[in-house]
């Protein structure tokens, strides 16, 4: 596996996790639980990315809120590697945010854009496609993504259509992309898993700091001219302040929208590494080893006749006798019971806790986590 000294990580730790409600909380979001037992999610980003790239190259983006929670439980990474934005502005303004850090620090750095909440299982293959990843992004003006080889028609995802074949690195092969799509109805994405020419859209990316940056200022001008203006206060004085004022006043944009639908030379490494966004309770459960009956169980319990479904409690005892297919989720202060296939459904009951004023059952964290 090829090591690049100019190599380092983004993870990108600021989202709000609403569709685990309710163990994800505004103060306490999805990436600083321990959903699987082995660590918080952001723990796993970054022990997973550990054996190629040091604590020093690693940087992680989150609300300026969150700042110390990154660094109780990541305490390897300096804490001027954790960046706290002001607000959440979307996903190109945090990258480019990124981009102009390193471009600073190291004219050739290459950056590998990841995500503090997303679940990989094999590990070993997801560093390798990084590590050739990087090569094939050292061409000035490149930008790679990671295509994830789709499992079953998921109208959640975006997808990349890919083309000609580029390069073979390291048994890994990178193609062309053709286009991007947006989540499609049901027919059009059965239509492109049957194809085999099309990848789910991972959000992860790898490219130097200076390609991503040309890009944003081909496409984003507005963007770019504000990066500039934070990237020239770094050491003065005014550094904070500048950097405050002037990220209040860019405007919320993903970086599929803003930069990759655009691009002038973007590639696709599809891999298959067991990646699971961990978009719903479902997801999550499809994840956990499940007991004889089916059933994925964490805290105290009592089931009879349940079969396949999710169980779980922080401190109090669930009885439930003949449940098929539910997910139960019950905090300190919050109980969720739901059919496993509507799962996706708690988004519109966090939007109706909104609605109807009841905000502190979305802010408050129900427990600390480690």
């Amino acid at each position: 596996m090829h090591r690049n000294e100019h190599l380092y990580a983004v993870i990108l730790a600021g989202g709000g996790g609403t569709r685990l409600w309710p163990r994800s909380r505004k103060a306490h979001p999805k990436q600083f639980l321990d959903l699987t037992g082995d660590g918080t999610m952001l723990q796993e980003a970054y022990t997973r990315i550990a054996p190629l790239i040091p604590a020093e190259r690693v940087l992680v983006i989150t609300n300026e809120s969150y700042v110390d929670l990154v660094c109780e439980q990541a305490p390897a990474l300096p804490r001027a590697n954790v960046i706290g934005e002001p607000v959440g502005r979307g996903t190109a303004p945090a990258i480019g945010l990124a981009a102009a850090l390193l471009r600073q620090r190291d004219p050739n750095a290459i950056m590998a854009i990841l995500t503090a909440d997303h679940l990989i299982g094999r590990k070993e293959t997801f560093r390798r496609a990084i590590a050739a990843a990087a090569q094939v992004a050292n061409t000035p003006g490149r930008l790679v993504t990671l295509g994830i080889t789709p499992a079953y028609p998921e109208t959640g995802y975006g997808y990349v259509e890919r083309g000609p074949e580029l390069v073979t690195l390291d048994g890994m092969t990178v193609y062309r992309v053709l286009r991007f799509t947006e989540k499609p109805n049901h027919e059009t994405a059965a239509r492109f898993v049957e194809s085999g020419h099309f990848s789910w859209n991972s959000g992860m990316f790898i490219w130097r700091a200076d390609s991503i940056l040309d890009e944003i200022a081909r496409q984003m001008p507005e963007l770019s001219a504000q990066l500039a203006a934070i990237a020239a206060s770094l050491g003065r004085p005014d550094e904070q302040a500048t950097y405050a004022q002037v990220w209040m006043q860019i405007r919320s944009e993903t970086i599929d929208f803003g930069v990759m639908e655009g691009a002038r030379d973007t590639v696709v490494l599809p891999v298959d590494i067991g990646w699971n966004d961990v978009g719903s309770w479902a997801a999550l459960a499809d994840e956990l080893p499940a007991n004889e009956q089916g059933n994925v169980v964490q805290g105290p319990h009592i089931l009879l006749d349940t079969h396949d479904s999710f169980v779980f409690s922080e401190h109090r005892l669930i009885a439930a006798i003949g449940l098929h297919h539910m997910i139960v989720v019950d905090t300190a202060d919050a109980l969720l019971i739901c059919p496993r296939e509507r799962a996706q459904e708690v988004k519109k009951i966090t939007e109706m806790l909104k609605e109807r004023g009841m905000t502190a059952y979305l802010e408050g964290a129900t427990s600390r986590e480690a």
